[in-house]
């Protein structure tokens, strides 16, 4: 996107228009192009259709990944708008972008989710859309009634005229409105206090959908004339096709065509992951079993020796010499020198993947003048953008409609797949629908980045913490991103405005960069997950070290309610006391400093992730090496809460995603292969892993929303570390856990 979409969210407010639309219904939002007519086939964005039968259609722009933002942002519409959440619709907008002097812009506005922000960055407008298009229907009424507006107000789906005692139900005022000048000035919004559907627990507006098997995600995607295509990918990482014979694979009943597919340079940025050849089929199972059948020489890779050993032995090394300095605050040498005790510790966070339930998948078809992409993706404007550079197409020439997503988690903000199934379109001329396996996908992703931290405090003769160091060796996130300087890398690894900066005075980041081949990409709350469990294992390891209780450890360290500078995504503050409460909270509730039978403990966690707070306490049993959670307690502060329901689901889907993942989890390489490829190597968490004494609290704070998709995932794992360790006395410090309580 150009500098222009920066603005938009700043400048939409002017572009709103109202008209009448279908059957004469009030539609209000923004033109798909200036001077569109208001029907289905010009698109409007960030709209709401209200019908003669008082009905209510409104348009969801972001993609929906199981977050809720599909029922949150239109709760937000309705809440202003002022009418019964059983009387609203939803309605997927598709990607809007359109061509400007300075490049692209938004249409709907901005339109993707990941670092939890789809809505946040959509609260105020969406209200100002409902509360503008509840204006058009008073104004209406009051025009209809010859009285000022300043006598009518509403009740859900009815203006009222109290002077009167009268009342129109919206359905018979939305032809006259829809005639109506839209004000200069948006109108005042509702109070926080006077939230009905806001804030309140509302039913998923797809739930039923979902359960019952009608929603449709990409993977169910039909079109006419499509065909189906699958690819042999290169094992090797980075390796490519030397030859391959396709002469069994042509003799598969229903394979239509075999050709190569290139995969990007070695250490250029990714448009496609991997080298590979293409099969199209008439089915997808035909696809398959034409690849089985191919025989393919691969060329030799300069990644064929990567291997996992190799990679934590090098950051061992790099350890061992001076690094990149990315932070020093105050005099850490001097601190560290007149320290009353040192400690110093390594953990090990290993590189993981994303095992969407729903492998990769996308449709497309490339006309000459055209392209039509159908993707379950977090990144619609990312689609278009990969679809353009393989055909050649403006932008403004492909239209990129977005499915439900099963599974997000951060792989769907690269698009990859996207790229590839435009590519075999291009070249076959057909409207593809291009699958992965399972094990496609587990062995083609955007790993966790894994990496070696090494921590070191100074404390003093109160027990205070008065120097604090992360050294980190890792394969940064942001390798072959273009443009990216090596002396940047460390951004994706370190936040260096992250706890414990500005509460310790003496703080120094150091980085070391490994340049494994493994590709990698964002991963659930990105760095937040590694350093989460990092500097929390190492809280209550200094803890232990210097005699002092983890909990007040934690808590003299965080203090009371303040407002700290803060510069990384998810605000422009960081707020230590809404931690301090959040673990006071779940200590108290998991009753945190009782005396337990021996193999029993209980640990506990927090940490601030993209303007969110939350914290973990979990009780654990050891028996015989076997690990048995007890009890969970979670507890998140995410502001407001607008959709309750979907923010207890994040929480307890976030809570589980760590466990499972810390539990284990990892992405190992061996020869430059790697070597996990399904779920039998690459275990998920079963469900007797998961206690039934699950408790998830939301403690609201103010009127100002966080995203929630990512706040419950980082404090679970050091939570349960540190559980362990005090049932047993191990300290974990190399994830995943596995079979570390047997020995």
């Amino acid at each position: 996107m150009s500098a222009v979409a920066d603005k938009v969210g700043m400048t939409r407010r002017r572009f709103l228009i109202a008209g009448s639309g279908v059957a004469g219904s009030l539609v209000l939002g923004l033109p798909a192009f200036a001077g569109a007519p208001l029907d289905s086939d010009r698109l409007i964005g960030f709209f709401v259709q209200i019908e003669t039968d008082g009905s209510v259609i409104i348009g969801s722009n972001q993609p929906e990944i199981g977050q809720g933002v599909r029922t949150a942002l239109p709760m937000l519409v309705a809440e202003e708008l002022d009418v019964d959440w059983s009387m609203v619709s939803v309605r997927q907008m598709p990607l809007g972008i359109v061509k400007t002097a300075d490049g692209y812009d938004w249409k709907y506005g901005v339109q993707g989710v990941g670092g939890s922000t789809g809505l946040t960055e959509n609260f105020d407008h969406m209200r100002q859309v409902g509360r503008t298009a509840r204006g058009q229907l008073i104004k209406a009424a009051a025009k209809r009634l010859g009285v000022p507006e300043e006598q009518c107000s509403t009740r859900p789906g009815v203006v009222i005229c109290s002077a009167l005692g009268t009342e129109i139900p919206y359905g018979e005022l939305v032809s006259e409105a829809s005639r109506l000048p839209l004000p200069a000035e948006s109108p005042a919004l509702k109070s926080i206090d006077d939230y009905r559907i806001v804030g309140s627990r509302q039913k998923t507006i797809d739930a039923r959908d979902i359960v019952t098997g009608k929603t449709r995600y990409g993977v169910d995607t039909v079109a006419a004339e499509m065909r189906y295509a699958v690819i042999a990918r290169a094992p090797v990482l980075n390796a490519t096709v030397r030859s391959f014979d396709d002469r069994d694979a042509r003799k598969v009943a229903g394979v239509l065509d075999v050709f190569e597919i290139k995969g990007p340079e070695l250490d250029a940025p990714y448009l496609i992951l991997a080298s590979g050849v293409a099969v199209v089929a008439t089915s997808t199972w035909a696809a398959m079993q034409g690849r089985d059948a191919l025989t393919i020489e691969w060329n030799e890779s300069p990644n064929a020796n990567d291997n996992s050993q190799a990679f934590w032995r090098e950051n061992e090394n790099a350890l061992k010499e001076k690094g990149q300095v990315v932070l020093d605050d105050g005099d850490f040498d001097a601190a560290m020198e007149s320290a009353e005790k040192v400690v110093v510790r390594q953990y090990r966070v290993p590189f993981v993947s994303h095992a969407p339930l729903e492998p990769q998948n996308c449709y497309a078809f490339v006309e000459e003048d055209r392209c039509h992409i159908i993707a379950p993706t977090q990144s619609p404007s990312g689609s278009s953008r990969s679809a353009a550079a393989v055909t050649g197409l403006p932008r403004e020439n492909i239209r990129v409609d977005m499915t439900r997503v099963g599974g997000g988690f951060g792989r769907r903000l690269t698009t990859d797949y996207v790229a590839e199934a435009a590519m075999v379109s291009k070249h076959t001329g057909w409207p593809i629908k291009l699958q992965w396996s399972r094990e496609d996908d587990v062995k083609n992703d955007f790993y966790r980045p894994g990496g070696l931290h090494e921590m070191h405090a100074g404390v003093n003769g109160n027990g205070e913490i008065t120097a604090w160091a992360q050294r980190l060796a890792s394969a940064s996130k942001y390798y072959r991103r273009p443009d990216m300087p090596d002396e940047n890398l460390f951004g994706a690894e370190l936040y260096v405005d992250d706890f414990p900066r500005r509460i310790i005075d003496n703080v120094r980041m150091e980085y070391f960069h490994n340049t494994i081949g493994l590709p990698r990409g964002s991963w659930r709350a990105p760095a937040h997950t590694a350093n989460a469990f990092v500097i929390q294992s190492f809280l209550d390891e200094v803890a232990y070290e210097t005699g002092q209780d983890s909990l007040q450890l934690r808590l003299k360290l965080l203090g009371e309610d303040r407002e700290l500078e803060y510069g990384g995504h998810g605000g422009e503050t960081f707020n230590p006391g809404r931690l301090s409460r959040l673990l006071t909270f779940v200590a108290e509730q998991i009753g945190y400093g009782q005396k337990l039978q021996q193999g029993r403990g209980i640990g506990i966690a927090t940490h601030c992730t993209f303007g969110g707070y939350a914290a973990h306490a979990m009780e654990v049993t050891v028996a015989d090496g076997k690990l048995r959670i007890e009890r969970i307690v979670a507890a998140i502060d995410c502001g407001l809460a607008v959709h309750p329901n979907a923010v207890e689901a994040q929480l307890q889907g976030g809570t589980i995603d760590g466990i499972s993942t810390a539990l284990g989890l990892e992405i190992t390489v061996e020869n430059g292969q790697v070597q996990q490829s399904n779920f039998h190597d690459y275990p998920l968490a079963k469900i007797a892993a998961i206690p039934a004494l699950f408790e998830s609290h939301i403690l609201p704070y103010d009127d100002k929303p966080t995203g929630v998709g990512e706040m419950g995932i980082p404090s679970a794992a050091p939570a349960l570390t540190n559980a362990i360790f005090a049932a047993t006395g191990i300290r974990i410090r190399s994830l995943p856990i596995a079979e570390q309580l047997e020995s």
